[in-house]
């Protein structure tokens, strides 16, 4: 099992999400919850296409972090 990065944005009519590690694996959704659900199928789908194909599975890489700035 491994753990990617996901980032989440609000949108006008709910959530998108994409990896960092896994280019051009996206999902949406109305919920928060609901989109981390449908990025974890989105994610399982890309990965089972890549192996099908041959090609590698990337490592895990992305990390994130929160800086503060004055605005």
């Amino acid at each position: 099992m491994k753990k990617y990065l996901i980032v989440i944005e609000e949108t006008r009519t709910g959530f998108s999400a994409y990896s960092p590690d896994l280019l051009g694996c996206v999902a949406t959704g109305p919920t928060r919850d609901e989109v981390e659900r449908n990025m974890s199928e989105a994610m399982e789908f890309h990965l089972e296409g890549l192996r099908l194909e041959g090609l590698d599975v990337p490592e895990p890489r992305a990390c994130s972090a929160y800086v503060e700035v004055h605005a």
